[in-house]
C-alpha cells in the first residue's frame, strides 16, 4: 500500500500483537468497517497465520496484508530498522498490546532520523504471563518505547492507572477510551438456531460465555462452576483456541456431559441472548467487551472480579462480582441466580439500562475518530 499513488485518504498501518478476532480486533475491525473509504488500512500480525479477524472485515474495505519485519524476537537494532522502514510511507502507525512493542520502540530509536509517521499504542489488557503480576523489565521496556508515542490508549481505568505508575506516561499522554457496541443490534430476540448444533437440555438454564480460549480466561473454573450445579445448569461456551483440549478434559472429569462448545462465532447479536446467565472467569480482564454485550442482551451476569467489570456491571449486579481466589463464590453466585428467575430478570434490566447509559458506540468512535486525526493533523477526516 505504501507503494501507491496517494489518493487523499489518510494511510493507517496496524502493528497488531495477533489478529485473530478477540476484543481488541473486533473493535479495530468496526471503526475500519465504519470509516469505510475514508481511510486506506495495512494490517500486520505479530504472530504469523494468526488472522482470523480478517473474514470480519467489509469486502469493499481498502485494506492491505503485507508482509513485514517479524514484530517479535530477539530485540536489534537491524531488525528495529528493519521495522522503522516498514512505517515508511505511512500516515499514521497503530500499535496493539506488548506483543507488538518492539514496533513502539523502532519508532522510538528511529521516528527522526527516518521522518517516520505519528504513532499511536494501544493496550487492552494482558496475557496469562503477567495476568497476576507485571514484569519489572517489560515495565521498563514500555516506558522507553513509549516516550516516542503521540498517545498510548487504554480502555479501563485499571490500565490507565498502570500506564499512569507503572509505566510512568505522562497524563496528557494517556487517554482512556471505554470500549463501545452498537446496542441497537441487542434488542431483537435471537433465532433459537441461533447457536449451531445446540440442544437446550430438558429443564436447564443456558450460562453462557464469549471468550478465546486461552489459558488467561481460565475457562476451567466456570467449568467448575457450572459442574456444582449440573442438574439445573447446561454450559455454552463460544470461542476457539489452544485450551480448547483442556477444558474438555475438566468437563469430563466433573460430569458435565452436555457441555457445548461452539467454537467461534460471529455477529455475538444473533446468539448471546440465547443464554440465560452470563459468566467470565477469567484470571485477567480490563474492559471486556463481551460483558458489555451480555449487558445488551439484558443479562443478568456472574464474573470474576477483574479490570474494570464491578463497576461496568449494574450496581445491583455487583455482588455477583467474585474475587478472583474464592471459586466456591462463583458456583454460590450460579446456584442464586438459578434459584431465582425474578432476581435474574431484574439484574438483566438493569445491566441493559446501564449499557444503553454508558456503552453506546457513537461515543468510542468519536473520541477515535477525534484522536487520530489530531495525529494526522486532519481533525475531521474521520468523522
Amino acid at each position: 500500500m505504501a507503494d501507491r499513488p496517494y489518493d487523499g485518504r489518510p494511510r493507517l498501518l496496524h502493528l497488531h500483537s495477533s489478529f485473530n478476532l478477540g476484543g481488541k480486533e473486533a473493535r479495530a475491525v468496526r471503526l475500519i468497517n465504519l470509516w469505510g473509504d475514508r481511510a486506506e488500512h495495512a494490517i500486520v500480525s505479530g504472530v504469523p497465520g494468526a488472522m482470523g479477524a480478517r473474514a470480519a472485515i467489509a469486502p469493499d474495505i481498502a485494506v492491505d496484508f503485507p508482509d513485514a519485519p517479524p514484530l517479535t524476537g530477539r530485540p536489534g537494532l537491524s531488525r528495529f530498522l528493519a521495522l522503522a522502514r516498514f512505517m515508511r510511507g505511512y500516515d499514521l502507525v497503530l500499535t496493539y498490546n506488548w506483543g507488538a512493542v518492539d514496533g513502539v520502540m523502532a519508532h522510538r530509536i528511529f521516528h527522526r532520523l527516518l521522518a517516520l509517521p505519528p504513532l499511536i499504542h494501544h493496550e487492552d489488557g494482558f496475557n496469562e504471563d503477567e495476568a497476576a503480576v507485571l514484569k519489572s523489565a517489560r515495565n521498563r521496556y514500555r516506558r522507553i518505547a513509549l516516550a516516542g508515542a503521540d498517545a498510548l490508549v487504554v480502555p479501563s481505568r485499571r490500565l490507565e492507572g498502570i500506564a499512569l505508575n507503572a509505566w510512568r506516561q505522562p497524563r496528557g499522554k494517556v487517554r482512556l477510551i471505554p470500549n463501545g457496541i452498537d446496542l441497537a443490534r441487542y434488542a431483537a430476540p435471537p433465532q433459537a438456531d441461533a447457536l449451531p448444533g445446540f440442544v437446550r437440555a430438558p429443564g436447564k438454564l443456558v450460562v453462557g460465555t464469549l471468550a478465546g480460549l486461552r489459558a488467561v480466561k481460565n475457562i476451567p473454573r466456570l467449568v467448575r462452576a457450572v459442574a456444582a450445579h449440573r442438574e439445573r445448569l447446561q454450559l455454552v461456551v463460544v470461542g476457539e483456541g489452544p485450551e480448547r483440549d483442556a477444558i474438555l478434559r475438566e468437563a469430563e472429569a466433573h460430569g458435565l456431559s452436555d457441555l457445548h462448545m461452539a467454537g467461534f462465532l460471529s455477529d455475538p447479536w444473533k446468539f448471546v441472548g440465547l443464554f440465560d446467565i452470563f459468566a467470565l472467569s477469567s484470571d485477567s480482564e480490563q474492559f471486556p467487551i463481551s460483558l458489555v454485550e451480555a449487558m445488551a442482551a439484558g443479562l443478568p451476569v456472574v464474573s470474576t472480579d477483574v479490570g474494570d467489570v464491578a463497576d461496568m456491571v449494574a450496581p445491583a449486579n455487583r455482588r455477583f462480582v467474585i474475587p478472583l481466589e474464592e471459586e466456591t463464590g462463583l458456583a454460590a453466585a450460579l446456584g442464586e441466580l438459578a434459584a431465582n428467575a425474578a432476581l435474574r430478570d431484574a439484574l438483566g434490566k438493569a445491566n441493559l439500562a446501564k449499557a444503553l447509559d454508558a456503552f453506546g458506540e457513537p461515543q468510542m468512535l468519536g473520541a477515535y475518530a477525534s484522536l487520530y486525526g489530531k495525529s494526522l493533523a486532519r481533525p475531521d477526516v474521520l468523522l
